[in-house]
C-alpha cells in the first residue's frame, strides 16, 4: 500500500474523467511551481494524448522509452524519466503504445499496482511525483491512484461540473476500500473561471457549498496566456510570469504545501 516515505515523497495525482477541465495544465504548472521553490519534482504523463509532454517541450524524438515501458515493467525509473528545460524537472513522457496498455493489463498479475511498485523502485530522488491522469476512470487511472497518497481534482466552472465528478470521487472510494486505504482527497480546484460569467460563479458557489473546504481557495481564471502556452512547449509559469494565470497557480502551489504540511501533522 501507498505511503509517504522517510525520505518525504509526495505523490499526487492529478485527475479528472472529464476532458479538457485544465487537468494537464494544471499538472504542468504545480510541478513547475514546486521546482521553482527548490523541490526535486518529477511529472508522469499517464495521458495516452500525451499533452504533459507536449507542453513541457518534449517532442516524440525523445519518448522512445517512455510510461507505456515503466508500467510494463521493460525499463525502470532512472531510464524513462528525463530533464526538462525546467530545473528540477524530470518528465516520464507519454507515447503512441500507452494508448493499448490497458488492454495489455487486463491480464496481468497485480494489474493495479505497477506503477506503485515502478515508483517504488526509483523515486526515492524527488520530492514530490505528479501523475497526469487520462480523462477515463480506466486501469491507468486506477494505477496512478493505487501509486499515489494525494488526489488533485481540476474542475472546470461549467453546468454538468458537480454530475462528473461524483463518478471520480466514487473511483477514490473504491481504490480505497480495496487497493489503498491511505488515498484521500487533497482538494478540488476550479478552473476556467470567468468572474464575468453569471454561470462561473453559480458553480463555484454550488462546488464550495457541496464540498466545502475540500475546495482549494484559488480559482484559476480562464485566461489567453494559459492556452497559448502550451503551443510554445512551456508551462505558462516561464511563458508569462505575471499574467493572472501564472499567479493563481502559484497561489495554488502554496496551498498544496499548506494542505500536505496540515495532513502529515
Amino acid at each position: 500500500m501507498t505511503e509517504r516515505t522517510s525520505s518525504g515523497l509526495e505523490i499526487i495525482a492529478v485527475a479528472n474523467q472529464k476532458g479538457g477541465v485544465g487537468k494537464t495544465t494544471t499538472a504542468i504548472n504545480l510541478a513547475t511551481a514546486m521546482a521553482a521553490v527548490e523541490k526535486r519534482v518529477l511529472l508522469i504523463d499517464l495521458d495516452p494524448q500525451g499533452n504533459a509532454s507536449t507542453g513541457l517541450g518534449v517532442g516524440a524524438e525523445r519518448r522512445d522509452v517512455n510510461a507505456y515501458h515503466l508500467l510494463m515493467g521493460e525499463a525502470p525509473l532512472a531510464r524513462a524519466a528525463i530533464g526538462t528545460d525546467i530545473p528540477g524537472l524530470d518528465l516520464v513522457p507519454s507515447g503512441m503504445d500507452l494508448s493499448g496498455a490497458e488492454i495489455e493489463l487486463v491480464n496481468t498479475e497485480r494489474r493495479e499496482f505497477r506503477l506503485h511498485q515502478a515508483l517504488g523502485h526509483g523515486a526515492g530522488g524527488y520530492d514530490y511525483v505528479f501523475i497526469d491522469c487520462p480523462p477515463a476512470l480506466g486501469l491507468l487511472t486506477v494505477n496512478a491512484l493505487v501509486a499515489a497518497r494525494a488526489v488533485l481534482v481540476p474542475l472546470q466552472c461549467e453546468f454538468y461540473a458537480l454530475e462528473g465528478i461524483s463518478h471520480l470521487i466514487n473511483t477514490v472510494e473504491v481504490v480505497r476500500n480495496n487497493f489503498n486505504p491511505t488515498l484521500y482527497i487533497q482538494g478540488i480546484v476550479l478552473t476556467m473561471f470567468d468572474g464575468r460569467n453569471n454561470l462561473s460563479n453559480m458553480v463555484a458557489n454550488d462546488v464550495r457549498a457541496y464540498f466545502g473546504d475540500t475546495v482549494f481557495k484559488t480559482v484559476i481564471p480562464r485566461n489567453v496566456r494559459v492556452s497559448e502556452a502550451p503551443s510554445h512547449g512551456r508551462p505558462v509559469l516561464v511563458y508569462d510570469t505575471r499574467c493572472a494565470g501564472s499567479r493563481a497557480y502559484l497561489h495554488l502551489a502554496g496551498e498544496v504545501l499548506r494542505r500536505e504540511r496540515r495532513a502529515n501533522a
